[in-house]
């Protein structure tokens, strides 16, 4: 196969438009595409076996089975639900104040943990046992809701802040090595926190609200509680140590996911350890981990074959880009990202968007870095949920059905681009960044 010709990518093509049809339509279960995916992709040599089975090498994948194990020992020795009613306390009783604050908590740890998969992997099994304190079981519409608030919250929102997630992280690396320039926090925050973290949290809030309602119990403040037994002790240890790693990971150079899988090991050693073997077996949801390395996959075999960039290029010609009209052109670059996202999902968005970025600028007469800023609002706005994978492990270890986290993501998505992308334009306008 020649790879970036038309014959050459035909079969690409194809098995991606299959398997993305399949997990939007949710036709077959999300690993029985993942599986058919890869097993389409070798028998019909698509790509090289280092390519299809690529997910599995990524740091991602193990940190999101990493991420199961410690969630299953967090909710095993108790840790999970002796935060859940301090939480209870403050959040039950009011089903608008209970998923506000976990959205709000959800975006405030991505301020000091860097990892989307370690946030939801410590969060889940906390909103989960706050979920059981208000009433609200295996099922329900409420605990779906919850655990929604937890996925869309700490994917979504964290794209405000630049080490907070991989797809910032990605474009900050595509954007220093193709043009040396260099993104400060502050700056980067100021621009985006205030349409895509606070008002979308705010949108966020009302549509689980709306689309999941639900009657949570009140919890009063309960007495004092019970001391530490010596198994919550020690991951509490294990906690603050794994955190504290993945808060300095540009300090010691360790990734995220290998301090975490690091973390599940210990979790899982005998004697000292948490979860025997039957325990790994039943908590760790292999599904929802095929299916992440079946995305990150597809990403890869889009890149490598070319189709990625020859629809970028192709997407590129027919944009009505004008530089006497900067809110069109402003549009037609997020709806690119958009359009990408579909198919490279988030995590490769900024890998073609960037190299694209300078054409663009000369198009639409932006600003470089206003061009390269734009792309934060597509890749960080999902219209499906297989395109960012922490949303995904956030459904599967809530145990959402596929069409409830479905529906939130067009409904969220439609509302940001037509009531939120207005605003964000504004908000470039009023700090000068358009030029």
């Amino acid at each position: 196969m020649q790879l970036g010709s038309t014959a050459g990518l035909l079969l690409p093509a194809a098995l991606t438009a299959a398997t993305i049809g399949l997990w939007a339509t949710a036709r077959l279960p999300e690993y029985l595409t993942a599986l058919l995916f890869f097993a389409t992709a070798m028998v019909l040599h698509i790509a090289p076996a280092e390519v299809v089975f690529s997910g599995f090498l990524s740091a991602a994948f193990w940190l999101v089975l990493s991420g199961f194990v410690m969630g299953v020992a967090i909710r095993k020795v108790g840790l999970a639900d002796r935060v859940a009613r301090l939480l209870a306390a403050h959040l039950s009783g009011s089903w608008p104040r209970m998923v506000g604050g976990v959205v709000l908590l959800t975006y405030v740890l991505a301020f000091v943990m860097p990892s989307n998969m370690g946030r939801i992997a410590l969060l889940m099994p906390i909103v989960l046992a706050l979920a059981d304190r208000a009433g609200l079981g295996e099922g329900s519409k409420g605990r779906y809701g919850l655990a929604l608030a937890v996925g869309f919250g700490t994917f979504q929102l964290s794209a405000t802040i630049l080490p907070a997630n991989v797809p910032n992280l990605v474009m900050a690396g595509a954007v220093e090595s193709t043009f040396g320039l260099h993104f400060a926090y502050l700056p980067y925050l100021l621009l985006h926190a205030p349409v895509l973290g606070v008002l979308k949290g705010v949108v966020m809030a009302a549509l689980i609200c709306l689309l999941f309602p639900a009657r949570p119990l009140a919890t009063p403040m309960e007495g004092p509680t019970t001391p530490l037994s010596p198994a919550e002790r020690r991951l509490s240890i294990l906690l603050t140590v794994t955190l504290a790693l993945w808060m300095t990971d540009s300090v010691h150079g360790i990734q995220p996911a290998w301090v975490g899988l690091a973390a599940a090991c210990f979790c899982l050693l005998p004697r000292i350890g948490f979860l025997n073997g039957e325990e790994f077996a039943a908590g760790v949801n292999i599904r929802t981990c095929i299916y992440v390395a079946a995305i990150l996959s597809l990403a890869a075999l889009v890149s490598h074959s070319g189709l990625g960039m020859l629809l970028g290029q192709k997407l590129l010609a027919i944009l009505p880009l004008d530089p006497l009209q900067p809110a069109t052109s402003f549009a037609s670059l997020v709806g690119l990202t958009a359009v990408l996202n579909f198919l490279v999902t988030a995590n490769g968005v900024p890998a073609l968007f960037t190299p694209l970025a300078q054409s663009l600028a000369d198009g639409s007469g932006l600003p470089l870095e206003t061009v390269l800023m734009v792309q934060v609002l597509g890749y960080a706005t999902p219209l499906l949920p297989y395109q960012a994978a922490p949303i995904i492990v956030a459904m599967g270890m809530g145990k959402v059905p596929a069409r409830d986290g479905l529906i939130l993501c067009l409904l969220l998505g439609i509302i940001t681009f037509l009531l939120l992308g207005p605003l964000y334009f504004g908000w470039f306008r009023l700090l000068g960044w358009l030029g």
